[in-house]
């Protein structure tokens, strides 16, 4: 069992020494969200990518000269919905970087179950997201909670939730990871900041981070206001006298972020070329399943990218060996730029080697942008 207070220092989500001196990624591999809070954002979350492509984006990041000391599995859903896909690319990080500090941001729905694994797979570090310690305040901060594939009505869920985070805390400490709280404070959950730090304490949570509701203007299903510092000062004195805290900060460490790195993946000697799906061949606009034809595009002699040829898909309703089949097809190309496509495709193609890349955007312009040319605007019909 790790010492968890003895990595303080190390991480800088959890060590303040370290914010300025330890660069961290965090990897988007979690496809769906198990809640959301009534007074967040409903706009379109970031689509998710594979853990194939997860790693392939570690490895650009830190060739391009990043050193990287911790990688965090966070978003876009949570880690914890389909944990197989945290647990891939937990195994593909530690293979190719055996001491790379690894790290997970969950509510925490499940943590009891998967603790054991996550702590063997080399994770040391988990912060749960604690808003609430009684299921009546869950239910006044929650729209919904999806403990399970199924909707389950707010107050059954919220008792659940409630359930659920304190077995977590107690699990995660048994596996001997370093547990931090993040507590968002509402106007709603202020009062009850005091009561969530000493219950997780009690609990065995190591450090706890308290921040503010940021209101999105745009967002009018966010009828609040951001939270004042004057809230936010009375939140750190309630929950300090239980719980150490982090200190007030908006950042944990330099974060590489996706829009100063490009996530896609880059051209190789084996693989040069760029497929598409298209129904006019201007946009990617055409779900990979109902695909008959397939762009290919690739640097010409004088290294110009340009269209090389159309390759006909393989036929539809042959299950699996449809996309094995249309692995070997696109044996050469790196990337697969579709409208939409479903698990099994991505899954397959990622395997062999072919990241899957859902957008709308034209296609001349996402040619141009992997071939470095940058992102032209998307054409007008």
């Amino acid at each position: 069992m790790t010492d968890s207070s003895s990595t303080y220092s190390s991480h800088p989500c959890f060590g303040p020494s370290a914010r300025k001196s330890v660069d961290r990624i965090h990897l988007p591999v979690a496809p769906r969200a198990n809640s959301r809070i009534r007074y967040s954002s409903v706009e379109k979350i970031q689509e998710a990518i594979r853990p194939e492509a997860a790693l392939s984006w570690l490895e650009v990041v830190i060739a391009d000269g990043r050193e990287i000391g911790v990688v965090g599995i966070t978003g876009p859903g949570d880690p914890l919905v389909i944990p197989e896909l945290t647990f891939q690319t937990l195994e593909l990080v530690k293979e190719k970087y055996p001491d790379m500090s690894l790290c997970m941001t969950t509510l925490g729905i499940g943590g009891d179950v998967h603790a054991e694994k996550l702590a063997k797979l080399g994770m040391s570090h988990v912060t749960l997201l604690v808003d609430a310690l009684s299921p009546e305040m869950a239910e006044e901060l929650y729209a919904w909670i999806r403990p399970s594939k199924k909707n389950m009505p707010i107050k059954e869920a919220a008792s659940l939730l409630i359930s659920e985070q304190a077995n977590a805390v107690k699990a995660f400490k048994a596996a001997g990871l370093t547990v931090k709280i993040n507590t968002t404070v509402y106007p709603e959950n202020i009062k009850h900041i005091g009561e969530i730090a000493q219950s997780m304490k009690e609990l065995g949570a190591d450090i706890m981070a308290v921040t503010p509701f940021i209101a999105n203007d745009d967002d009018q299903s966010a009828p609040l206001e951001t939270t004042s510092s004057e809230m936010m000062a009375t939140a750190r004195d309630l929950a300090g006298k239980y719980m150490e805290l982090m200190p007030e900060w908006d950042e944990c460490g330099s974060l590489v972020k996706d829009e100063e790195t490009n996530m896609l993946p880059k051209p190789t000697k084996e693989r040069p070329n760029v497929a598409a799906v298209s129904s006019n061949g201007m946009d990617v606009d055409m779900h990979l399943g109902h695909a008959a034809k397939i762009l290919i595009y690739g640097p010409r002699e004088d290294g110009l990218a340009c269209l090389l040829e159309t390759r006909m898909a393989p036929k539809a309703g042959s299950g699996s060996s449809r996309w094995e089949e249309l692995s070997e097809l696109l044996n050469d190309c790196f990337i697969l730029l579709t409208a939409s496509a479903g698990d099994s495709p991505k899954k397959i193609l990622s395997q062999s080697g072919l990241r899957v890349e859902v957008t709308d955007e034209n296609v001349e312009g996402m040619v141009d942008a992997i071939y470095g040319g940058g992102k032209k605007k998307k054409c007008k019909k």
